[in-house]
């Protein structure tokens, strides 16, 4: 059995980060070649949780929240070589302990649509996002 631990990360390092997302499905739909980029995100999130083994990170649970209404987990990222063992619930879990009078909110990979169903998270319809403000009319 893993000895893995949990904790809530004031700071996550960005280099430990990339590397967690490059070894996760994640990776390809983040700015990985942007270290500056991937700086902030880890700097201005007000909620991050990691799974480490050995000291090493796994997995970690990145979330922008206001800790009463809402929690919106931006990126949950686990090591493809540690997936399939429960570490993702867990890091969702704990966030959600956290958080536990907001909503918690994500937008999934298509690679792991069918996932968050399975753990009891329901599907949502009425998402809308904007990334470029020149789409705005």
């Amino acid at each position: 059995m893993m000895n893995i631990i949990y904790t809530v990360d004031d700071i996550l390092d960005p280099s430990e980060f990339i590397s967690v997302l490059k070894k996760s499905t994640l990776g390809e739909r983040r700015p990985i070649d942007d270290f500056d980029r991937i700086s902030e995100m880890c700097k201005n999130a007000n909620l991050t949780i990691t799974a480490r083994l050995d000291g090493k990170l796994i997995g970690v649970a990145r979330s922008i929240s206001d800790f009463t209404y809402c929690t919106y987990l931006s990126d949950l990222a686990v090591d493809t070589d540690f997936q399939n063992k429960g570490i993702g619930k867990k890091l969702i879990e704990e966030t959600k302990k956290m958080t536990p009078n907001a909503t918690l909110i994500l937008l999934s990979a298509p690679a792991a649509v069918e996932y968050y169903p399975k753990i009891g998270m329901k599907r949502h319809d009425n998402c809308f996002i904007l990334s470029d403000i020149n789409d705005l009319r």
